[in-house]
């Protein structure tokens, strides 16, 4: 390492060499730029860069080990002593999108994968396998769509596990799902339209979101069969952003007469629907899950999907299947904000795909999750009494509807005292003085001995506000359940 920039000597200065450097160092030091456990380089090494006898440097080391700035270490070196740092600021909770929360035991809360599961291993053979076979054209900046390996693994992918009808030129690569939709919302202000209908409930940082990239969302009601059509029609909006497969956070899949009826209106008035299949590969329920909506219109509906929920949010990887004439618009727009994703992921995981590492790693991943959210079920069953679940059995939450005079708001920060984070479903709606309560439990972040214990806490948050509790529900099977009790003996 070079520290021309950090320490200057001059001859010329009535301060001797040594007293320098340790001023410098001093002083750095003391400001934090120079951080506790920064390596130093060896005596030898810095009077080179210097310019000064190397007992200079080894005079300025050991009166700043003496003073305690700085430490020797046997085979280590010397680097800035670890005491040395400014004092940490006292804690605080921690920002959560529903605000400022202690620490919790329970996290009930959705919106992440579980912490454990990650195929680390056969990530590690895919990425070794892509870095190997990289070419020269793979370090330069990649194409602003994605890489071609990758474009051509997706549109298959798509086509057969969600019926995405596209082919690889229309698939492009994004850095999650968020990028995605910026790029849209953005794309689309180009066209004219100022404001995309948003179902209500959803989500809410969605919903801020496209506030903060200069659109309006517009709420239109979500029932048991998905988005109201017919209110959808009456907002006059060109544009849509829809979850129909597990509506987030009701759980209703979008039925056959309402899909047929939003590909008529976006027909009728040339409008775009944004598909949002943001769990899409943890479909729990029996049977093949409902097939993308975007194969009914490709020309209108823009598909989105995301690895958050089935590997890892921090891999920030999502794709779009676009329409033909948005492509060239968005990868336009793409061009003003970055140059693409990082090369190396993306060829990764087209090996991840191509070897069915992928697939192998969504069957052990669905399993985990169905037994997760059995559990969920049955204790809520037993501990909520009066309460019920809807939805389609699908990714990593489920919506419970509480009884109609249950206080949410007062029940959730019961649950808080008992140390549950829970979220109450009137975050979601874009009026929730007008909805009915209900609670949005997640199951992917407690560990899945916990769950029980979990609900049966907030289940004593509920019964303290409630007067004498009803007698618990003996344990019966969901209608949804996707395990057969001979499942549960074993996983018990």
């Amino acid at each position: 390492m070079s520290w021309h920039a950090l320490i200057d000597v001059s001859r010329n200065s009535a301060l001797p060499l040594t007293a320098q450097i340790e001023s410098t160092l001093r002083r750095d030091i003391a400001a934090g730029v120079l951080h506790p456990g920064t390596p130093l380089p060896s005596s030898r090494q810095l009077a080179e860069d210097l310019g000064v006898s190397r007992s200079v440097v080894v005079e300025a080391y050991g009166r700043l080990i003496a003073e305690g700035y700085l430490e020797a270490v046997r085979g280590s070196g010397t680097r800035v002593a670890p005491h040395t740092a400014p004092p940490a600021p006292p804690t605080r909770p921690t920002l959560l999108d529903d605000g400022l929360v202690p620490p919790a035991r329970w996290d009930l809360r959705t919106g992440t994968a579980g912490p454990t599961g990650f195929p680390h291993r056969e990530w590690l053979a895919s990425y070794q396998r892509a870095l190997g076979g990289a070419g020269p054209q793979d370090l330069d900046y990649p194409p602003l769509s994605g890489v071609g390996a990758l474009r051509e693994e997706l549109a298959q992918y798509l086509g057969r596990a969600r019926g995405v009808l596209t082919t690889p030129g229309q698939v492009m690569v994004m850095s999650g799902f968020a990028q995605a939709l910026g790029l849209l919302c953005s794309v689309l202000s180009d066209q004219g339209v100022d404001r995309i209908a948003m179902e209500d409930p959803c989500h809410h940082r969605q919903r801020q979101f496209l506030q903060e990239v200069g659109q309006r969302p517009v709420p239109v009601p979500v029932d048991a069969e998905g988005i109201d059509v017919d209110a959808l029609a009456r907002t006059g909006a060109r544009a849509v952003l829809v979850t129909p497969a597990h509506q987030f956070p009701t759980g209703a899949t979008l039925t056959t007469a309402r899909r047929e009826a939003l590909i008529r209106w976006a027909r009728d008035v040339d409008a775009w629907v944004i598909e949002d299949d943001y769990d899409g590969d943890l479909w729990l329920e029996r049977g093949a899950r409902p097939p993308a909506l975007q194969r009914l219109a490709p020309e209108r509906v823009v598909y989105g999907g995301t690895a958050s929920k089935s590997l890892a949010p921090g891999l920030r990887f999502g794709w779009l299947a676009a329409p033909a004439r948005l492509l060239a618009p968005l990868e336009r727009m793409r061009s003003h904000r970055d140059l693409g994703s990082d090369v190396f992921t993306q060829l990764a995981f087209a090996e991840f795909l191509r070897s069915g590492h992928f697939d192998r790693h969504l069957r052990r991943r669905r399993a985990g999750y169905r037994i997760r959210r059995e559990t969920l079920v049955q204790s809520v069953l037993r501990h909520l009494p009066g309460a019920r679940i809807e939805g389609a059995a699908a990714g990593l939450h489920t919506y419970v509807r509480l009884p109609p005079r249950t206080d949410e708001a007062a029940l959730v920060e019961r649950a808080l005292r008992r140390s549950v984070l829970v979220r109450g479903g009137r975050l979601y709606h874009a009026r929730p003085e007008r909805a009915a309560p209900a609670l949005v439990l997640g199951y992917a972040t407690v560990p899945g001995t916990g769950i029980a214990e979990a609900v049966q806490a907030l289940g004593a948050a509920y019964r303290a506000g409630e007067g004498p509790p009803p007698a618990p529900a003996p344990a019966r099977k969901f209608p949804n359940s996707c395990i057969p009790p001979s499942v549960m003996m074993l996983s018990g």
